[in-house]
């Protein structure tokens, strides 16, 4: 039976896949002979195509924003609140690009793709990728498409880094930045709890070192863990406590340990889904990724003079209980951008949901995210 998709979704969407034949040396001296990206676009390009949107997606993500693949599709993407007809990023008025990131496990190449040298997926023979890999490869998809400059680049979280990423490696091509749930770089706190995440999956047994896939088996337990841990960081303490608090499954205790606590229950049942439907050598990368990242590194400077070579107008977005990417964070960056006399707009959210805050339908979020969106001047449609 045919799901009822709301009025104000893009509705049906196709995946596209863009092949890339010439050699792409990485930041860390790598060299892939060839790539592909899966990418989605929702809305269309104006005539003088002034009006495109490129969404980066966080460690989790796809190319999957809005919209559904299919009449019976039943989930939406997982920015569908955010992209649409009359939602706060416009598809009436913008073209709005997803694009799944190099060394990803939804269709762009990454760690069970083949590998053109042996025919069989790359596993351990993939090489880490950075925030700075996904920016290039994003403006060669550009390029692609016709587009040499974003009305906007917006990300959440990991996809916040490769926002403000892009205004440094590409500042003509990029308007505006909207950078919302992110950090100039990972504390010391976060890098430890990536570290931790990835032991689980490399110490699991079906792991082999990365090439799981030649012995027919998945690093589950591993994945399962390293999902549980993150999840806890992205929600709040305010969030666990109202849903769950100290509830028990049964009356009483069972002296064992087994799931008891709700709160249990809820996080295996997420790492088990997760399990399911992600690569354990991707998610690796990602949190590689993510620990990379670092304007500063390179120069050895500080942050405003890192950030010098932006010209973008910026919107930052930060939320009160977001512990893992707190406030502080976000206003490193706005102070970074005012010292380079740089036109920012910066919002913090009262939130109750954590880092997951950027996700979710908030009134207030939407309202600044729509009006800064609302007054980019785009051309006229085709």
């Amino acid at each position: 039976m045919a799901a009822m998709h709301p009025s104000n979704s893009v509705g049906i969407v196709v995946p596209q896949t863009a092949r890339f034949e010439e050699p792409l040396t990485l930041r860390s001296g790598a060299v892939l002979a060839g790539f592909e990206l899966v990418y989605e676009t929702y809305g269309s390009l104006n005539a003088d195509r002034s009006n495109a949107v490129l969404i980066c997606h966080a460690l989790s993500g796809t190319h999957h924003v809005a919209g559904f693949h299919s009449e019976q599709d039943k989930k939406p993407g997982w920015w569908d609140n955010m992209v649409g007809p009359g939602k706060p990023i416009d598809t009436d008025k913008y073209f709005v690009i997803g694009v799944n990131n190099l060394g990803g496990c939804h269709g762009s190449t990454g760690p069970s793709s083949p590998n053109p040298r042996t025919g069989k997926p790359y596993g351990a023979d993939f090489p880490v990728v950075t925030v700075e890999d996904w920016v290039l490869t994003q403006s060669l998809l550009a390029d692609r498409l016709g587009i040499e400059r974003f009305a906007a680049v917006v990300g959440g979280s990991l996809g916040g880094m490769q926002a403000l990423h892009w205004t440094l490696a590409f500042p003509e091509r990029v308007r505006h930045a909207l950078v919302i749930a992110s950090a100039p770089g990972l504390t010391a706190q976060n890098i430890a709890f990536n570290d931790v995440a990835r032991q689980a999956i490399l110490t699991d047994p079906d792991f082999h070192g990365g090439n799981y896939y030649e012995h027919g088996v998945v690093p589950r337990r591993g994945l399962r863990l390293a999902r549980m841990l993150g999840h806890i960081t992205y929600l709040s303490d305010d969030v666990m406590g109202s849903k769950f608090g100290r509830m028990l499954r049964t009356e009483d205790f069972g002296f064992g340990y087994g799931v008891e606590f709700e709160i249990e229950s809820y996080l295996r049942y997420q790492g088990d889904k997760f399990a399911e439907s992600f690569d354990a050598n991707t998610y690796l990368l990602m949190t590689k990724a993510l620990d990379y990242f670092d304007p500063t590194h390179r120069h050895k400077c500080s942050l405003a003079e890192a950030l010098k070579p932006a010209t973008a107008d910026f919107l930052v977005v930060s939320f009160t209980t977001d512990w893992r990417f707190s406030p502080e964070r976000s206003r490193e960056i706005v102070q970074a951008l005012l010292d380079n006399r740089r036109k920012v707009s910066y919002a913090e959210v009262t939130s109750s949901h954590g880092h997951d805050a950027f996700l979710m339908v908030d009134e207030y979020y939407h309202g600044v995210v729509r009006a800064y969106m609302d007054n980019i001047a785009v051309g006229g449609q085709a």
